[in-house]
């Protein structure tokens, strides 16, 4: 290097260029990939662009890619087909005596929806616009409700098939279907936790959630069949799609093809699938798979510099031996850096912008714990989740404003991600505390 930068600086100004550009609203990938792209130009010359088209190219000969558009497609044929509105119908019915019951059942159903379908959004949009109008219509409490909406859909990027630790995966190189069953029960922990919230604030204050009137849930037997047969189908979907995996009859791709095929003859089923709705459908999986796809691209580019320049040592010598940091410090210094980070971005590009510093660095530490990367995964997901519900600027707060009834302001949205946000940190806390919590059952199906 003739001009005499230090490779650490090198390495604060990529960052710090690249934070500036995320800070102007630009797209993700365009901040990222040209930060890369300008890196590479100005340490290596024009010699320098092999570098990030052989990361790029490494990314296309990944089989697990498939099933981004598989998964996202089924989510939203799920959606667009109305079978998730049934599915919430059949919910209301039979919580419907429970104190605080249309609240767990819309619990149950985010947990439901998200194992459907791998990304937070699809289940807010489900919650916000079918569940908040009708809690609100029987006088529930606002900001318990918009709480309960908020965490029940982050658990979307945990339980799977989740399509964050698809993509932790990728660019960690673990093994996704590792991944999915280390976040299964942390995930139903969480799940658990809201729903014991929900029971103990409605028993404490019954105000916060009347009983659903009598009238409603006094209907005919053949209509409750009804509803039972409509809410079987997403689960017999993701019997199909996740039964068959876990057994071992299926490959990840394989998979993900199921629950596709299965999600489209449901549809055919209830005579729903039209061609406007294909049309549309496919539309939206397009437009969020090439999403996703500039990110990991860009992500691999800045990746493959950053690495290059020897950030990743850089790091590790400053948390190792400048700060003398032990490895628990340093996981927990990587924690609250997310959390930070999680503020202002949404958790693609904080994966793609940490991931590549983090991971090598994970790999290093001397924790005592098998399967170390797979357990980091599960604790960067869950801290992701905190990050999109917390002010200013949490990405599930900005899509609950746009989607929810007008009665509810950014206030109650505010308010009502506390309590939710504090379960969080104490799942984020067992998981640190006791691994076995990620890590039991991929252990257990890979001793099988």
């Amino acid at each position: 290097m003739s001009h005499g930068f230090s490779y650490e600086f090198i390495a604060i100004m990529m960052f710090a260029s690249m934070m500036m550009l995320l800070m102007t609203g630009q797209r993700v990938f365009a901040a990222i990939g040209f930060v890369a792209c300008g890196g590479v130009l100005l340490l290596y010359g024009t010699g320098g662009v092999e570098i990030p088209f052989s990361a790029a190219f490494k990314l296309f000969n990944w089989f697990p890619m498939l099933t981004l558009p598989l998964f996202i497609y089924m989510g939203y044929i799920l959606s667009e087909a109305g079978i998730a509105e049934d599915l919430y119908r059949m919910l209301h019915v039979w919580f419907g005596r429970v104190r605080g019951g249309l609240a767990i059942g819309t619990i149950f159903l985010m947990v439901i929806i998200s194992a459907m379908n791998g990304l937070s959004v699809a289940g807010m949009a489900i919650g916000a616009t079918i569940a908040l109008p009708e809690m609100l219509k029987r006088g529930y409490d606002k900001a318990l409700i918009t709480g309960v909406v908020q965490g029940g859909s982050s658990l979307g990027i945990l339980v799977p098939p989740s399509v964050v630790l698809v993509l932790y995966g990728m660019i960690a190189r673990a093994p996704v279907s590792q991944l999915w069953l280390a976040g299964v029960i942390p995930g139903l922990l969480m799940a658990a936790m809201f729903v014991v919230y929900v029971i103990v604030r409605a028993r404490l204050n019954p105000a916060l959630a009347p009983l659903v009137s009598e009238e409603e849930l006094n209907m005919p037997l053949s209509e409750k069949l009804a509803l039972l047969r409509a809410g079987v189908l997403p689960f017999l979907i993701f019997f199909a799609m996740t039964g068959l995996f876990v057994m071992g009859y299926t490959s990840l791709v394989e998979s993900s093809a199921v629950g596709a095929t299965s999600a489209t003859l449901a549809a055919l089923y209830k005579r729903r699938l039209t061609r406007r709705m294909i049309h549309e459908t496919a539309r939206k999986t397009l437009a969020i798979s090439c999403m996703f796809l500039w990110l990991i691209l860009a992500a691999l580019a800045f990746g493959a510099v950053f690495d290059g320049i020897g950030a990743v040592r850089a790091i590790e010598s400053l948390f190792i031996t400048r700060w003398d940091l032990s490895p628990w410090q340093v996981i927990i210094m990587m924690q609250i850096s997310f959390i930070i980070m999680g503020m202002f971005l949404d958790d693609t590009a904080m994966l793609v912008i940490v991931a590549p510093l983090y991971i090598p660095l994970v790999k290093t530490l001397d924790l005592g714990i098998d399967g170390q990367l797979i357990w980091f995964g599960v604790l960067y997901t869950m801290t992701c989740q905190i990050a999109y519900i917390t002010p200013p600027f949490g990405y599930n707060l900005f899509l609950m404003r746009a989607m929810a009834p007008p009665e509810i302001s950014l206030r109650d949205i505010y308010a009502s991600i506390w309590p939710f946000v504090a379960m969080m940190t104490l799942t984020i806390a067992l998981v640190m505390i006791f691994p076995q919590i990620a890590l039991w059952l991929p252990q257990y199906v890979n001793a099988r």
